[in-house]
């Protein structure tokens, strides 16, 4: 059975008999471009310097010669610009990481360094603005830089919180073009973030693409505005998803019948004991929207639907089914409520769990080899019945998790499936 129908058995709740693998095809299921340095030497690959495919999170770029090694079975398409607004077709040039790592940033990838000696990059690239984010010396990743200008109450726009929700132009549609044409002969399932459908992601909130962002870009200004200003809100998600919608109908006539996934949403509701919002709240201010989207898409593609969400979102998962969406990242199994027997039992004929396969807080970052490979079997177990599972770790794996765990994790997977 080829990849991409292993994939599409499990996410259409049929046994595929094996377990399909996830492991760097987005931007919340990757792996840290040191993790991937670390595994290619591990693995006796040639050396060149890993692309950082996502670099607000420093994600690095899996190639097919390291896709085939580890046997993932989902292919990513990125968009053509990443988290700042700069694009990734013009080139890419080798920078030193803090920790002493050469790596490829694209050529637009331009950086100074500010007083207290952390790295600073700006929206487009474009230094003569102020920086978006910053990468302190000890760190592994940017942080983003909140620019929220004072805000007034009584003149707030909704169309300010808009500026990066745009339809989509003969470029973009191009390039899109171009990459469904590539993913035709690729034999693994293809998922991709068409950007604009995220309602409310705190890690868009700030505008990190943006040189001058308007409107509530503040992170706690945002979450107030959850209660204070839901009107404001509402007329946000609204438009945006009109446009969204649009941008959607575009793709699909472009060639998009390639992508067999699309990750549609990647806003964090759940912290590690409880959540952001209440049922009642997200059912009034989200979920209309969500809803929207997947009536869409469901009725007008056979694309299946992405919801990324942390943390303990147990209570929430009746309403994601309701609203539509028919896969769930990254199944935190260490939060409050998050237990996988239970979550399989309770919701695993209705929604697709990607993810949730090894612990990457406690288990894969600080555990021994075997408990790893107890883990993973255990979890393959337990998620795996009956199909409904794409193996993937909980979120990201991180700068410096053991090569030998996650070795651990890629050959107990190897043999699960044998």
């Amino acid at each position: 059975m080829r990849s991409r129908d292993l994939v599409l058995e499990a996410i259409n709740h049929r046994d595929p008999g094996k377990i399909p693998v996830d492991l760097g095809s987005t931007g919340v299921t990757g792996i840290h471009v040191r993790a991937v340095e670390n595994l290619r030497k591990y693995y006796g690959l040639e050396y060149k310097p890993v692309k950082v495919i996502e670099p607000f999170q420093m994600l690095g770029e899996v190639d097919e010669e390291l896709a085939n090694i580890i046997g993932t079975d989902v292919q990513g398409i990125f968009g053509n610009k990443d988290m700042f607004g700069i694009s990734q077709q013009s080139g890419w040039k080798e920078f030193r990481t803090f920790w002493g790592q050469v790596v490829l940033f694209p050529e637009g990838f331009n950086t100074t360094y500010g007083e207290d000696g952390s790295l600073l990059i700006y929206p487009e690239g474009d230094t003569s603005v102020p920086p978006c984010a910053k990468m302190p010396r000890e760190g592994f990743f940017f942080d983003a830089i909140i620019r929220q200008e004072p805000i007034d109450e009584d003149s707030l726009n909704p169309e300010n919180n808009l500026q990066e929700f745009g339809f989509l132009s003969d470029e973009d549609l191009n390039y899109w073009r171009n990459e469904f044409e590539k993913a035709r002969n690729s034999d693994k399932a293809i998922i991709t973030n068409f950007g604009g459908t995220a309602i409310g992601d705190i890690a868009l909130v700030p505008g990190l693409n943006l040189k001058h962002p308007r409107g509530i870009r503040d992170v706690t200004e945002w979450y107030i505005s959850t209660v204070a200003r839901q009107d404001y809100l509402h007329a946000v998600f609204e438009r945006q998803t009109d446009i969204a919608i649009k941008n959607l109908e575009k793709i699909y006539q472009n060639g998009g019948d390639a992508v067999d996934v699309v990750f549609l949403c990647g806003t964090d509701f759940g912290t590690q004991t409880s959540r952001f919002c209440s049922v009642e709240l997200f059912k009034s201010l989200y979920a209309p929207y969500y809803k929207k989207m997947n009536d869409w898409i469901h009725t007008n593609t056979p694309w299946k639907t992405f919801k990324h969400s942390c943390g303990a979102v147990e209570p929430l998962i009746k309403e994601f089914i309701n609203c539509g969406f028919d896969i769930l990242n990254p199944v935190q199994i260490n939060a409050a409520g998050m237990d996988p027997v239970r979550l399989k039992k309770e919701y695993g004929n209705h929604i697709v769990f990607w993810g949730g396969g090894v612990d990457t807080q406690r288990v894969l970052a600080f555990s021994t080899v075997e408990e790893v490979k107890k883990q993973v079997i255990e979890n393959c177990r337990i998620f795996g019945k009956g199909g409904g599972f794409v193996f993937n770790t909980v979120h990201n794996i991180q700068a410096n998790v053991p090569v030998e765990n996650i070795v651990a994790m890629i050959e107990t997977l190897k043999e699960i499936n044998r």
